[in-house]
């Protein structure tokens, strides 16, 4: 077990969620998956393992799980976003005594946001089974995307012997932890960030999704465990892996 209780360093993914048009469908949804139960907060609807928060629901267009990434400074760092070439679409506000947020663009088109815990932190629990396990962002300009995190969140870059012929990038803190990593796809229709959630069996996962109206991809075995992509019954995919 990993539970959080205090604000992560800078660049971690610290909280998820996803905009949904139909809350309580997400809810029946999510919950047959992971097992997760549900409480009203501020933020939306607060999605719970063993009763601490890991993710969050609210309503919205839908569009894909959102990845907030941590800072002690959210306007600090947002002025830096903007030096480097990303968009602010939402500038830095505060949400009640939780903490302060914004929403920004880097300059090849993914959208993430900041995070600066108070009251919150963020998820109180990761990487275990049910719980976020890591972030990657899929781009067609992968060089592009790398430089604008370095600079910003003061990452270096590692590459990857372990999955030859791919373009893939670790992302580490400067205390060398990795918090996710950027894949080079040249045939990348949009640059997303692709959240990931540990689980117990892969195998079972997919097939509670599938009875719970989603699909899936086939399941695979990687250097890393064994992994597949849902497809809630809106549309919105979400990785999933059993860690060897």
């Amino acid at each position: 077990m990993s539970q959080v209780d205090r604000n992560q360093p800078l660049g971690t993914p610290t909280w998820i969620d996803l905009p949904v048009v139909d809350v309580d469908a997400a809810k029946a949804f999510y919950g047959a998956v992971f097992g997760w139960s549900f409480a009203e907060a501020a933020l939306g609807t607060t999605c719970l393992l063993r009763g601490l928060p890991v993710a969050g629901l609210r309503h919205g267009a839908t569009g894909g799980w959102d990845v907030h990434l941590a800072t002690d400074d959210c306007d600090g760092t947002a002025k830096r976003v903007v030096a480097a070439g990303g968009t602010l679409v939402d500038p830095p506000h505060d949400i009640a005594d939780l903490g302060r947020a914004a929403f920004a663009l880097d300059p090849a088109g993914g959208r993430f946001g900041l995070w600066q815990g108070r009251a919150f932190p963020g998820c109180r629990v990761v990487n275990e089974p049910d719980a976020l396990v890591r972030n990657d962002l899929v781009t067609a300009r992968p060089e592009v995307a790398r430089a604008f995190y370095a600079t910003v969140f003061d990452f270096t870059l590692d590459g990857n012997e372990d999955l030859p012929g791919f373009d893939f990038t670790f992302l580490r803190r400067p205390d060398g932890h990795e918090v996710g990593g950027v894949l080079g796809e040249p045939g990348a229709a949009a640059t997303v960030w692709v959240t990931t959630i540990e689980v117990a069996d892969t195998d079972a996962t997919v097939a509670r999704a599938v009875a719970a109206g989603g699909t899936s991809s086939t399941v695979d075995d990687t250097p890393y465990g064994r992994s597949a992509t849902l497809t809630d019954p809106f549309g919105t995919e979400l990785s999933v892996i059993a860690r060897y």
